[in-house]
């Protein structure tokens, strides 16, 4: 079944960088990636009974995505979101369908909240947004990942196992690295409260080259040699690291008092929703197991309970 599109966008059926990193999407507070509409929301439309096999009282589960944004998800299904509606689909007993939007032109108005009058909505969930996100309804999380630094084995780092081992290399070697972050994200509050300016690499949080990859950092500039170390969102991590032979080496990074890296993910729909939003919830607690194989096939990097820390 083909989704369909608007405005010269081509929409297709059955994600993600954000073109920029998935911060964007996961750090609002850091300047992410998701360019997210200030409007007040349209009306509702119609619920569903939890139960009655329908999804939020339509025939399908009609996800909203962007159709360039792996690990998360893509045009061609590819993505763990596109197997987590997937489940879901087969959950309610309805097909899953697609509404593809790059989440660089203002994601949320123009997707979930988009609605013409006398017209229905395009799609009626986001199947990954952070906890706390406050343009829409977000359910209880499914996970929670953090950002993590990245970079090749047999380059000079592999005793690097952790954050604390990197901060405690030799500041002459140290200072010859050249880190790849994105702008205004955590990593790059991280490298300011290091002392690391001068090893920094900027990247624009938001990228809107239409052949732009959320990957690019890893699979173009950390591979090619132009930087040493990377730092994104950890699923991004997880992900392009394991197309390396040897794989890169991954390394999770731990909140610290004034930096957050750590941030939990549900499925954003709707506010006013509160039968579809328990359809969503009574799904997420009877398929964590099987949500959880998907992450790791993924090779997400997962942080268990809520380790964030707020104060600084």
């Amino acid at each position: 079944m083909k989704a369909h599109g608007r405005k010269g966008i081509q929409m297709t059926e059955a994600r993600l960088p954000i073109n920029a990193d998935r911060a964007g999407l996961h750090r609002f507070t850091a300047g992410a990636a998701l360019a997210c509409a200030t409007a007040f929301l349209l009306a509702t439309a119609p619920a569903a009974q939890a139960g009655e096999g329908k999804a939020g009282g339509r025939d399908a589960v009609r996800v909203c995505q962007d159709p360039n944004n792996l690990p998360f998800a893509n045009d061609k299904e590819q993505g763990f979101e596109n197997r987590i509606a997937e489940l879901l689909g087969k959950h309610l007993g309805v097909p899953v369908t697609y509404f593809n939007y790059p989440q660089r032109f203002v994601f949320i108005r123009n997707t979930l909240r988009y609605k013409l009058p006398g017209e229905d909505y395009p799609c009626d969930v986001i199947i990954g947004l952070p906890v706390g996100y406050d343009q829409v309804a977000v359910t209880k999380p499914y996970y929670r990942s953090t950002y993590a630094m990245i970079f090749p084995q047999g380059k000079g780092l592999d005793d690097v196992n952790s954050v604390d081992d990197f901060r405690a290399l030799a500041p002459e070697r140290r200072s010859k690295l050249r880190i790849g972050l994105y702008d205004k994200s955590p990593g790059s509050q991280w490298r300011d409260r290091h002392n690391l300016v001068y090893q920094g690499v900027p990247y624009q949080t938001i990228n809107v080259a239409m052949d732009h990859d959320v990957g690019d950092i890893i699979d173009k500039d950390l591979a090619g040699g132009k930087l040493d170390v990377a730092i994104v969102w950890g699923p991004v991590a997880g992900y392009y690291a394991s197309k390396f032979n040897p794989p890169m080496k991954v390394v999770p990074m731990k909140s610290e008092p004034g930096v957050q890296f750590d941030f939990a993910f549900g499925m954003g729909i709707r506010r006013g929703e509160p039968e579809w939003k328990a359809q969503l919830e009574g799904f997420l607690d009877t398929h964590q197991a099987q949500i959880a194989e998907i992450l790791k096939t993924y090779n997400v990097p997962l942080v268990e309970g809520d380790q964030k820390v707020v104060s600084n």
